[in-house]
């Protein structure tokens, strides 16, 4: 081995300067993905190239020093992006919160199809804190903070306000009947004779499902946030999902994931929060990686047209909102790279 490091070191200088080269090392030679147990000299390269393509130059010899070469495509080489500290200008892809909740993700800017006005796109449950519109969880001009309270977010780093959401039906909710609450609180009086402990709720079945979870903010000023998502950069427009389609996401927790759309038009039980539950309609089940605090991320192809909002998941699958739903339900549309750059 010492006799390969030696190799390496000397080796290093002349293979710096090639095209596409970033980097060497040691390592088994691979042949069709599996290891031959030969020890090789290792050429790390942003892309790989034909020969042909290549100026005789720049061509990664054979062997060197009778030690075999393997080229190995690794990428660009970067430093790590912190997705949950503070951004500015805040970009789609990282930290973001309500006032009130933990943390979720930014995902993408959109335009009010009436005003104008450019504004940040995420869920219902992290811009409005999971509110159906009555109860008081949420009010307009509520502050997001960039980073979510969860990341350190606090008043000092409010990024927009509160601007409109689609309320969330649960199954159940508390009525806002005031026959209802009149006969829950008789029926409690009776009860604490008998049963101090004990406490009669009245819950009212709620037959409408859901569409969407989405909601957007309005950032304090237009020069605190950028349309291009983290590791991805531009949106192109829009297209519809379909069992099959690749897909990717770009989220405060997992960052960048890619994935495929298994199933469309699938209507599921979502838990919004312990013994609580909310059913949507019309969903996209996709093998795309995701965990907390990926919710609100922007899902698109592979050409970066948006195609879904990312919002629930399960330990296999994440559960993404159609956007055409989500765009028609708030009254806005994208801003793409190209609007961006005219």
């Amino acid at each position: 081995m010492e006799k390969l490091r030696r190799i390496l070191k000397k080796a290093k200088n002349r293979l710096f300067p090639l095209r596409n080269v970033v980097g060497v090392g040691l390592g088994y030679k691979e042949r069709d993905n599996e290891k031959t147990g030969d020890l090789s000299v290792v050429v790390f390269v942003s892309r790989k190239e034909h020969h042909r393509d290549l100026e005789p130059n720049d061509t990664i010899p054979r062997t060197i020093d009778m030690v075999p070469t393997d080229v190995v495509e690794i990428g660009e080489v970067k430093f790590l992006t912190e997705r949950t500290g503070k951004w500015r200008p805040a970009k789609p892809g990282i930290s973001i919160g309500h006032q009130q909740i933990t943390a979720g993700t930014f995902g993408a800017l959109v335009r009010d199809n009436e005003t104008g006005e450019v504004l940040i796109l995420s869920n219902n449950h992290v811009l409005a804190n999971s509110t159906n519109g009555q109860d008081g969880r949420a009010a307009l001009g509520d502050m997001i903070l960039q980073p979510g309270p969860y990341d350190g977010g606090s008043q000092d780093d409010a990024i927009a306000v509160l601007h409109r959401f689609v309320p969330i039906n649960a199954e159940l909710r508390t009525p806002d009947c005031r026959v209802a609450h009149l006969a829950e609180r008789i029926e409690n009086r009776i009860l604490r004779v008998v049963r101090p402990d004990y406490q009669v709720q009245f819950l009212k079945a709620e037959a409408r499902g859901n569409l969407v979870d989405c909601a957007v903010a309005k950032p304090l000023s237009p020069r605190l946030v950028s349309p291009e998502i983290v590791e991805v950069g531009y949106v192109n427009g829009v297209a519809a999902m379909k069992p099959g389609l690749k897909v990717q996401k770009s989220g405060r927790t997992t960052g960048l994931t890619r994935g495929e759309v298994k199933y469309i038009a699938a209507t599921l039980r979502v838990q919004m929060a312990p013994d609580t539950y909310a059913i949507f309609t019309d969903q996209a089940v996709a093998d795309l990686q995701s965990a907390g605090g990926d919710s609100g991320s922007l899902v698109l192809d592979g050409e970066n047209n948006a195609v879904g909002l990312l919002f629930a998941g399960s330990e296999k699958y994440t559960i993404i909102n159609q956007i055409n739903h989500v765009l028609d339900q708030l009254g806005v549309s994208l801003v793409t790279g190209k609007e961006d750059k005219e």
